[in-house]
């Protein structure tokens, strides 16, 4: 005969409190997505008072959609309300993080990310059932735009600032002129961001989706760093053109299907005094080291995103967004780099050196 537990009914309603917070964050997201989509936010960039109805004069959008709207982001704190003139005002801390998109506070690219990932959701569920994998490719197209968007702040802030400089002797190698490979590269943010900062260098990235590498040459285009910036289709254990002073791979290594076989490759690829940088999501090597609220989104990535990718390929190794330094370094030691070590870190990252 079952029992029916005891309820506590404090934790009850301290979990329902969680529920109405985490309902209304969801809810907000797709109005995030709308107030990027058209401009919204860059409307209200300048800190001025606005009611719907200048809103509407500034955007060419309907001023009854951007009554509730206002209404919902000033519910949220996205947007300040005053009462007594009945005007929304978006402020400087706020227009850093939704209106800038160089900025390295940019959030929206998160939101769209995610938006990917709900419309993606019946695939994801039919996979738990199958156990099969979904690739990059096979996703919703706001997937790769909205990745691009996401972690590109993390890189503005980081990458040349302070990632390679902690690299032994890689800035000043870069300096003076080397050859870099990019591998995983997508859009070809990081790529770009390098080629900027480094102009004698020579770079060239890689990454096996079609869309994303016609997206990079095209965004290199734009920058002006064309003539030293080169992207092909190919994927992890098949690019070429070594040998490279440095190589790398940014929040990539682990949506591989052979991450072991790709390490390999780089070495195959690398000079033998070079240096291969890893950066990968921050996460401890315990799953209680990750119960947090960077680790909640990553572990929501990780089974909507990473896993399925890695299934979807050779071998399935399936290290997911939560694999840590301990297994990230056997992974790189079995694929023929003797030293690993953490060479920098943030909230939301963990970049490793690797060297034969």
């Amino acid at each position: 005969m079952s029992t029916t537990p005891a309820i506590d009914e404090a934790k009850l309603e301290a979990f329902m409190e969680r529920f109405v917070g985490d309902l209304g964050a969801c809810a907000t997201a797709p109005l995030v997505v709308i107030g990027d989509k058209l401009g919204l936010y860059k409307a209200m960039a300048d800190g001025e008072p606005v009611t719907p109805a200048d809103l509407a004069q500034r955007t060419g959008c309907r001023e009854r959609y951007l009554r509730e709207w206002l209404c919902q982001q000033a519910a949220s704190r996205y947007v300040e309300y005053e009462p007594t003139a009945g005007t929304f005002r978006l402020p400087a801390e706020q227009a850093m993080a939704l209106a800038a998109d160089d900025s390295p506070a940019f959030i929206p690219g998160a939101f769209q990310l995610l938006s990917a990932m709900i419309k993606d959701e019946p695939q994801i569920t039919e996979r738990f059932r199958s156990g099969e994998g979904m690739g990059w490719h096979e996703h919703d197209h706001d997937l790769f735009e909205g990745t691009e968007r996401f972690f590109r702040p993390g890189y503005l802030a980081s990458l040349t600032t302070a990632w390679l400089p902690a690299l032994d002797g890689v800035t000043e190698r870069l300096t003076d002129g080397a050859r870099v490979a990019d591998i995983g590269c997508g859009h070809g943010a990081s790529t770009i961001l390098m080629a900027h900062a480094f102009p004698a260098s020579t770079f060239a990235g890689s990454d096996y989706h079609e869309d994303s590498i016609a997206a990079a040459r095209a965004a290199a285009e734009r920058a002006g760093v064309s003539d030293r910036v080169t992207f092909e289709v190919a994927d992890a254990k098949a690019f070429a053109g070594g040998p490279y002073d440095l190589i790398c791979v940014f929040d990539a290594l682990h949506d591989m299907g052979d991450p072991v076989g790709a390490a390999r490759h780089v070495r195959s690829q690398l000079a033998d005094d070079g240096v291969w940088m890893v950066v990968e999501p921050y996460a401890g090597d315990s799953v209680e080291e990750n119960l947090n609220p960077v680790g909640r989104v990553f572990y929501a990535g990780s089974t909507m995103l990473c896993t399925p990718a890695s299934l979807s390929q050779e071998v399935g190794l399936a290290l997911g967004a939560q694999a840590g330094e301990r297994r990230l370094t056997e992974v790189l030691n079995q694929g023929g780099f003797s030293r690993v070590r953490r060479a920098a870190e943030t909230p939301f990252n963990i970049i490793l050196e690797a060297r034969p």
